[in-house]
């Protein structure tokens, strides 16, 4: 088994995409309420994404790394498209199901949404390129099994509470992630020197911290979904609406 290959299947067992929040989420079985918080916590996901990238790329010293970062980075922006650009695809999003953006932005992150911001944040633009690669490289990877698990809740919630929901943002990302997976296959397969299985391109020391910022990412993101998963016991001001509502 290649490194690539280790590394991809560690991401797929780890509790960033198996965990009991999303579980419950791809069955549609969320209150209002819990939806909502979703929807307003995971914005700022996406309109962070893109600084994040930058603070990597500005990092990169490897070139052919940084050419499969830029396709990530110019994919969040919509690819030359304003019109596709993921952060705007997520506020028609909000809108659809009744979020005030303004309300949405201005709004306290939870710690745990902080937590993984922040915690990204610092991993993409770490000095020690390969840790910061490793980080990319779990993003990316464990997309799929996450769209997997959002699509299908939403896509249910939408037939029974929000008939107005406009979907693209995940449904579009969903389409995308294998050219990103692809991105990151290539950027691993740049720094090993060459993809096949006798690779020694990266030192075991390279190796190791690759690993350590790939779990690091991994794990900030299981606590984003356990932070909301822990929410519906505590007590905390509803999430933002119009006056209309959701519909």
């Amino acid at each position: 088994m290649t490194f690539y290959e280790q590394m991809r299947s560690e991401v797929l067992r780890h509790g960033a995409i198996n965990n009991p929040y999303l579980d419950r989420f791809r069955l549609g079985d969320v209150t209002d309420e819990e939806f909502r918080e979703f929807a307003v916590e995971f914005y700022n996901f996406a309109r962070f994404f893109p600084k994040i990238l930058v603070s990597q790329l500005v990092n990169t010293e490897d070139e052919k790394v940084a050419d499969e970062l830029t396709k990530v980075l110019y994919s969040e922006l919509g690819d030359g498209r304003t019109r596709n650009r993921h952060e705007l695809l997520y506020r028609n999003f909000l809108r659809s199901v009744g979020i005030d953006v303004h309300e949405a932005m201005i709004r306290p992150m939870l710690p745990s949404t902080r937590a993984y911001i922040e915690g990204m944040e610092r991993l993409y633009s770490d000095g020690n390129h390969a840790r910061a690669l490793g980080a990319s490289f779990g993003l990316e990877n464990m997309a799929i099994t996450m769209w997997d698990h959002l699509i299908p809740g939403l896509t249910r919630l939408k037939r029974e509470r929000y008939p107005g929901m406009d979907m693209t943002y995940f449904t579009f990302h969903r389409q995308l992630e294998s050219a990103h997976e692809e991105a990151m296959e290539h950027a691993v397969a740049a720094v090993e020197g060459t993809t096949g299985p006798d690779s020694a391109g990266m030192s075991e020391q390279d190796k190791e911290d690759f690993r350590r910022g790939m779990k690091a990412v991994l794990d900030y993101l299981e606590g984003f979904w356990m932070g909301l998963e822990n929410r519906h016991r505590a007590a905390r001001p509803p999430y933002p609406a119009t006056a209309q509502g959701a519909a």
